[in-house]
């Protein structure tokens, strides 16, 4: 095999010699450094369950390189999860670790002059980071994800998940159900180790990312306990070196339109709003122009075609069994971009031609769509200038359009103690603010007021509207990733307690129903709150980072 244009000029010249020694220290041989050099970047971790099996599926993708014809070289990489951290101050530092990842995977892959990369990674923040250092770098790369845990025990008539805790603790409170109940639920919501078992964000980002052509096709919501699992690393560490062969770089593949082909699979099966957040950084990665406009027309036009929890009971798992990606893709047909290129060296429309149309009582048609709306509602209004983002596919028709009067908090902590106290009642707006991605700062996930909320019996009578955001599994009347936030002047901040705010899903408004002049009177009077920010990572982040219209990017330009 020939010498690669990355690793054989660092490790095949007069000077070189040092290096391949560092090498050969390690039990590399010569035969191995004639090889193409694949970093292998490992999201393993043992503090989370969507990373507890990425050790065995780097050991399949390390075979599949060898058999390949290439040389693995594996390196770790940071995997913080979203359910360790959810409602508490460690929140703040999950979406800014996305930064970290793409950075060092970056530093790591320039550093050693890897021919390729495989990314290992899974949950929410780590697939996303991967996929924007694959667009930044601009090498052969391929993701394989861990795969999704299978479902829980049966609660409130579905398949349970990590986040029925939440909604089961509001019931205990209520005395809805018994302590016992309540720790029986705490050891049945998750059985078998991978990425929780909802379309929450880390599901959602990684079937994007077969969507986009990342991935090899049919393998983002094999489960994580399924040999296939581990097949497709194998078959996914042979394909690499086959990529760097060809010179199939990700930006073949991430591009303008592989972007919108994923954009429109991830609304068509009411995937996390997080991916208003993701989507524009991995653009932004590749040097491609998408804005929150360009994600509002495209949810305009995109039907709902696939419906799983939080939409109804049914789970990933059911998802797989239905189809998975491949099938809804293929109902994508008509709309997308069928020329875009995927790791395989074929086309989507090469790899979709083959594939037999599947319809079920998950997976529907276009003609025979589920709904008109999907899983993102752009909103505007005089309460964000810049842009939110809503669920549609996540709020009861009853609730599509709904004024309340606005009780204002400035943390997610604040808002709970209300709620506790019994001071959030039917008709209520919660406004949370201050939780922006800078002000937050880490624009943390309002994941706990709105199960509560659930808890208590007010999801359908109340509404949250914040500047932070949103888990994936959220359900109820929501408005997050208010732009500009609070901390940065928006209009959040003048919000007082009793204004009028309105949500209307179907017109795209949030409005604050209160004059023009009064909102300058507030305006010219206005001081944001300044949170203190402890020394260090969070500190600089919060001073770097852009608003979350702009999928809270760290300009690197």
């Amino acid at each position: 095999m020939s010498r690669q244009p990355i690793s054989g000029d660092v490790l095949h010249n007069q000077s070189s010699g040092s290096k391949r020694a560092l090498f050969k220290s390690m039990g590399y041989t010569d035969y191995d450094l004639d090889r193409p050099i694949i970093g292998i970047a490992n999201a393993w971790s043992s503090t989370n369950p969507g990373h507890f099996n990425l050790n065995t599926i780097a050991e399949m993708v390390r075979r599949g390189i060898s058999q390949g014809g290439g040389t693995p070289v594996e390196f770790g990489v940071i995997a913080p999860c979203d359910g360790m951290c959810s409602g508490t101050e460690g929140m703040k530092y999950n979406l800014p670790a996305r930064e970290i990842i793409a950075d060092s995977i970056e530093n790591m892959a320039r550093l050693n002059h890897f021919d390729g990369l495989v990314l290992l990674g899974s949950c929410d923040k780590i697939v996303p980071a991967m996929m924007m250092a694959a667009a930044r770098l601009d090498i052969p790369t391929i993701l394989v994800n861990g795969g999704p845990m299978m479902g829980g025990v049966q609660f409130d008539g579905r398949s349970s998940d990590i986040t029925s805790i939440g909604e089961a603790l509001g019931m205990l409170q209520k005395g809805k159900i018994t302590e016992e109940e309540f720790k029986d639920m705490e050891n049945g919501v998750a059985l078998t180790c991978g990425s929780c078992s909802f379309m929450g964000t880390a599901n959602t980002m990684s079937c994007l990312a077969e969507a986009i052509g990342l991935s090899l096709p049919g393998s983002a919501m094999i489960p994580a306990v399924y040999g296939k699992r581990f097949q497709v690393a194998e078959e996914s560490g042979r394909r690499i070196v086959g990529m760097v062969e060809e010179g199939l770089n990700a930006r073949k593949i991430i591009n303008k339109n592989s972007i919108e082909n994923a954009m429109r699979f991830g609304l068509s099966i009411g995937g996390s709003t997080n991916m208003a957040l993701h989507m524009p950084a991995i653009a932004y990665e590749a040097d491609v122009p998408y804005t929150l406009e360009d994600m509002g027309k495209l949810a305009k036009e995109t039907p709902l075609l696939a419906r799983i929890y939080p939409q109804v009971p049914e789970n990933v798992f059911d998802f797989y069994k239905a189809g998975g990606v491949m099938a809804v893709m293929k109902h994508l047909v008509p709309v997308m971009h069928t020329d875009a290129m995927t790791c395989t060296g074929k086309t989507w429309g090469e790899i979709l031609e083959k594939e037999a149309p599947i319809e079920n009582d998950l997976i529907h048609s276009i003609p025979n769509a589920w709904s008109p709306l999907n899983s993102l509602g752009v909103l505007h209004g005089n309460l964000a200038p810049k842009g939110a983002i809503t669920k549609p596919s996540a709020i009861d028709p009853s609730m599509w359009h709904f004024s309340g009067k606005a009780q204002c908090y400035n943390s997610e902590e604040e808002a709970l103690a209300a709620l506790e106290a019994g001071k959030i009642t039917e008709g209520t707006v919660v406004v949370v603010r201050y939780e922006g991605p800078r002000g937050g700062p880490g624009m943390r996930e309002m994941v706990k007021i709105l199960k509560r909320l659930y808890g208590y019996g007010l999801n359908k009578s109340t509404a949250v509207v914040t500047d932070g955001r949103f888990s994936g599994t959220n359900n109820g009347c929501f408005a997050g990733h208010i732009s500009p936030e609070a901390s940065a002047g928006g209009p959040l901040g003048l919000v007082q307690d009793g204004d009028v705010i309105t949500i209307d899903v179907q017109q795209g408004l949030l409005q604050l129903e209160v004059s023009d002049e009064e909102l300058k009177k507030r305006s010219d009077a206005f001081v944001p709150l300044k949170k203190e920010v402890p020394a260090g990572y969070l500190r600089i982040y919060s001073r770097s980072v852009e608003s979350a219209d702009t999928g809270a990017i760290i300009p690197n330009r």
